[in-house]
C-alpha cells in the first residue's frame, strides 16, 4: 500500500521503486456501475508489490476532487515492455499529492492494487527492482571487471618478468658454472705442468748432489787437486742453492694452485646446488609453453612461436612429440585431444596425414605425406595405450602401421619409402618404423609386425649399417651424414641389438662428435653473446655457413648419451657409465645455455627453446632453420624435455 509523503515512513508496507513506464486510466464509481471518465494518460513514479503511484499532468479538477474524497476507483491499462498487450487492472485510491513544477501542475496519486492478476502484480515489481539495481549492478560488475583486468594484468607481468628472471639467472649459473669448470680444467693442466717441472728439478738436484759427492770422493782419493775440487764444489753448492729456492718458488706456485682449485671447487658446488633446482624449475616451466601453445578446439599445438611465415603451422611430428610429452606428464586429456583431431577430423591423402595443417580450424597447411611424421604419430599412440591401459587407439596406431607395411612391401628389400610417392628412402624414416612395429609386437603380439622389424632391420643392415667409414648413411645411396641417425640409432635399436648386429655404439657416438659436434656463438635476444657446445644438423666444415647448433639434434644426442650410461651400468662398468653420464651432463648444459623466453602474450616468458643458434639458414638437409631470433620450437623444446628426464620416445615405458 502507498502512503503520501508526509506520512510516517515507519509505517509504509512495502519497498517503493522509482520506475516510469505508461498507464492509462479512468475513474469508475465505487460499485463499478458508472464510469465517470474517458482514458486518462498517466505515467508511474513509484512501484511495489502492494500498488503504483501515478504521475497526472493537469488533472481535471472535477476528478481530482473525486479522487481526493476517494468517492472513486481507477481501472487501469498498464503498459509494460515484458508483455505486448497491457496489463488491466483495478486499484482503489490510498492518496493524493499535488506537485507544481515549469511545465503546470502535477497531481501524484497513490493506489492500492484491488484487482490485478497475481503473476503481474510479482512482475511489474521484479521489473521495476531490475531497473533500479540495473545501473548499479552493471557499474559495479564493470568495475569489478575492470579491477580484475588490471590485477590479472598486473600478476601476468609479474608471472613474466618472474619467468624472464628465473631465465636470466639460471644462464647466469650455467655460465659461471662453464666458466669455473673452465679453471678448474686449466688449474689441472698447470699444476700438472709444475708437477713435472718439480720432478725435472728434483731430478737435476739429485744428479747435482751426486757429482759433489763425486768431485768429493776423487779429492780424497787424490784423482783431482784439492783446490780444482774445492772450487768444483762451490760452484755445484750456488747451483743447487738455486734450484732449491726455485723448487721452492714452484712449490709455493703449486699450493697457491691448489687453494685456489679448492676454492673454485666449493664455488662451483654451490653453483651446482644452485643449477639443480634452477633446471628443475625450467624444465617444468618449459612443460608448461608446450601446454598453452595447445589449441583447446582443434587439439593442435603450434610448431613455431615467432616466426610469421610458419604462424598458425602445427607440423604433424610435433604433435606426436607434443603428445608424447603430455603423456609423460599424465596430461592425457591433451593428449587425446590431438588423437581426436586426426582421428575423426584431419584430412588424409594416399592413406596418409599430411605434414602440416593450421592449428586454428585443421585445415591442411601443405599437401605433403612422409612416412616418418605418420609414423610417430602411431608411436605416440602407443605410448598412450601402454601408460594407460586404453586401447581405445590402439586399431588407429595399427591403422597407420598397416599403411606403413602396405608400402613397405612395395620394394623387394622391404624398405620404407619417404612417402607413398616419394622415391628416396631415409634412415630416419625406417628407424622409426623400427620402433614402431617393436612397439606394436609388445603390446599385441601379433607376429606380422615382428616380421616386419626384423625385414626392416634387416634392410638398414644392408643399405645403411654396411659401411665401417661411414657408420651411419642418411639414407639408401645417400651418404651425407645427419646427426639425428646417429642418436635415433642409439635410440630406436639400442646398444645391444647394435652390437648383436656388428655395430660398435661407441662407434657411432664417436663419429657422430667427430663429424657433427661443434662450438660457436649465440647470441641471446638480451643482446649478450655466449659460446655454446653442440651437434649441426651436418658436419659443419662442409657448409658454408659455419657451425650451427641445432637444439632438438643435440637434445637428441644427450638423450643417446644418457641410453649408452645406462647401458653400461646393467654391465657394471662403472668408468664407462660415469663417462657418458658426464657428457649428458655437459652438453644438456650447454643446451640450457639457449633457452629463451617466450615472446608472446600467451606464453607468459616462459622458457622455450629455438631451433638453432642462428635462424633462416641452411640446415643441409633441404629446409632452413625459421626464421626469428626469439622463435620458439616445439620440437626442440619438447625433446630437449625427453632428454632431461632420460625418456626415450622410441621405447616404450616399462
Amino acid at each position: 500500500m502507498f502512503f503520501s509523503p508526509k506520512v510516517n515512513k515507519g509505517r509504509r508496507e512495502y519497498l517503493r521503486l522509482d520506475s516510469v513506464f505508461p498507464v492509462t486510466f479512468r475513474l469508475l464509481a465505487l460499485d463499478e456501475k458508472e464510469i465517470f471518465s474517458d482514458w486518462i494518460q498517466g505515467f508511474t513514479s513509484n512501484i511495489s508489490r502492494g500498488g503504483i503511484c501515478l504521475s497526472v499532468n493537469n488533472l481535471n479538477p472535477r476528478f481530482k476532487e473525486l479522487i481526493k474524497n476517494k468517492a472513486v476507483k481507477l481501472s487501469l491499462n498498464i503498459e509494460m515492455p515484458i508483455k505486448k498487450t497491457p496489463i488491466a487492472a483495478k486499484a482503489k485510491i490510498a492518496w493524493l499529492e499535488d506537485v507544481s513544477n515549469q511545465s503546470g501542475e502535477r497531481s501524484l496519486i497513490g493506489l492500492a492494487y484491488e484487482e490485478i492478476p497475481g503473476i503481474y502484480r510479482s512482475r511489474i515489481f521484479r521489473y521495476a527492482l531490475a531497473k533500479k539495481i540495473f545501473p548499479r549492478l552493471s557499474l559495479t560488475v564493470l568495475f569489478i571487471l575492470l579491477l580484475s583486468f588490471s590485477i590479472s594484468g598486473y600478476l601476468n607481468l609479474k608471472l613474466i618478468r618472474g619467468n624472464k628472471t628465473l631465465i636470466n639467472q639460471f644462464v647466469d649459473i650455467l655460465q659461471k658454472s662453464s666458466i669455473a669448470k673452465q679453471n678448474i680444467k686449466r688449474f689441472n693442466q698447470e699444476k700438472e705442468n709444475l708437477n713435472l717441472e718439480l720432478s725435472a728439478m728434483q731430478i737435476r738436484l739429485n744428479t747435482l748432489e751426486e757429482e759433489k759427492l763425486r768431485i768429493a770422493q776423487a779429492e780424497k782419493e787424490k784423482a783431482i787437486a784439492e783446490e780444482e775440487a774445492k772450487l768444483k764444489i762451490e760452484s755445484l753448492m750456488e747451483l743447487i742453492e738455486r734450484l732449491k729456492i726455485d723448487k721452492s718458488e714452484l712449490q709455493d706456485d703449486l699450493i697457491s694452485l691448489q687453494t685456489q682449485e679448492s676454492q673454485i671447487t666449493e664455488d662451483l658446488l654451490l653453483l651446482d646446488r644452485k643449477k639443480t633446482d634452477l633446471e628443475r624449475v625450467n624444465f617444468e616451466k618449459m612443460y608448461q609453453w608446450l601446454k598453452v601453445h595447445q589449441n583447446l578446439r582443434t587439439g593442435l599445438v603450434l610448431s613455431y612461436e615467432g616466426d610469421e611465415d610458419l604462424d598458425n603451422w602445427s607440423f604433424l611430428y610435433d604433435q606426436a612429440l607434443s603428445a608424447i610429452a603430455f603423456i609423460h606428464f599424465n596430461d592425457f586429456e591433451r593428449a587425446r585431444k590431438i588423437f581426436q583431431f586426426f582421428k575423426s577430423k584431419a584430412k588424409k591423402v594416399e592413406g596418409g596425414f599430411l605434414n602440416a595443417y593450421y592449428a586454428d580450424n585443421g585445415a591442411p597447411a601443405e599437401y605433403i605425406i612422409h612416412c616418418g611424421p605418420n609414423i610417430w604419430l602411431a608411436i605416440s599412440l602407443l605410448h598412450y595405450t601402454q601408460k594407460t591401459q586404453d586401447n581405445s587407439y590402439l586399431d588407429f596406431a595399427k591403422d597407420i602401421a598397416d599403411w606403413t607395411i602396405e608400402i613397405q612391401r612395395q620394394d623387394p628389400e622391404g624398405g620404407i619409402r619417404g612417402g607413398p610417392k616419394v622415391p628416396w628412402y631415409s634412415t630416419e624414416h625406417n628407424l622409426d618404423a623400427y620402433a614402431l612395429f617393436n612397439m606394436l609386437y609388445a603390446i599385441t603380439a601379433e607376429h606380422k609386425y615382428l616380421r616386419a622389424a626384423q625385414v626392416t632391420l634387416d634392410w638398414l643392415k644392408l643399405h645403411i649399417y654396411d659401411r665401417p667409414d661411414i657408420p651411419i648413411i642418411r639414407g639408401k645411396g645417400d651418404s651425407t651424414i645427419a646427426t639425428d641417425t646417429y642418436a635415433w640409432s642409439i635410440a630406436a635399436i639400442g646398444p645391444e641389438k647394435l652390437q648383436e648386429i656388428g655395430m660398435n655404439p661407441d662407434q657411432i657416438v664417436e663419429f657422430a662428435e667427430e663429424a657433427c659436434a661443434i662450438e660457436t656463438e649465440y647470441l641471446r635476444p638480451s643482446g649478450i653473446s655466449l659460446r655454446v657446445k653442440g651437434f649441426d644438423f651436418a658436419p659443419a666444415r662442409h657448409m658454408g655457413r659455419g657451425g650451427v647448433v641445432s637444439c632438438e639434434w643435440t637434445a637428441q644426442m644427450v638423450l643417446a648419451y644418457k641410453l649408452m650410461a645406462r647401458f653400461y651400468h646393467r654391465k657394471d662398468m662403472l668408468i664407462k657409465t660415469r663417462f657418458y653420464e658426464m657428457k649428458a651432463d655437459d652438453y644438456l648444459s650447454q643446451l640450457c645455455k639457449m633457452i629463451i623466453s617466450s615472446p608472446s602474450p600467451a606464453g607468459l616468458g616462459q622458457g622455450c627453446l629455438p631451433y638453432a643458434t642462428q635462424d633462416s639458414v641452411d640446415t643441409g638437409h633441404g629446409w632452413s632453420t625459421p626464421k626469428g631470433k626469439r622463435t620458439g620450437s616445439v620440437a626442440a623444446t619438447a625433446y630437449a624435455l625427453f632428454a632431461y628426464y632420460g625418456y626415450n620416445p622410441l621405447e616404450l615405458p616399462d
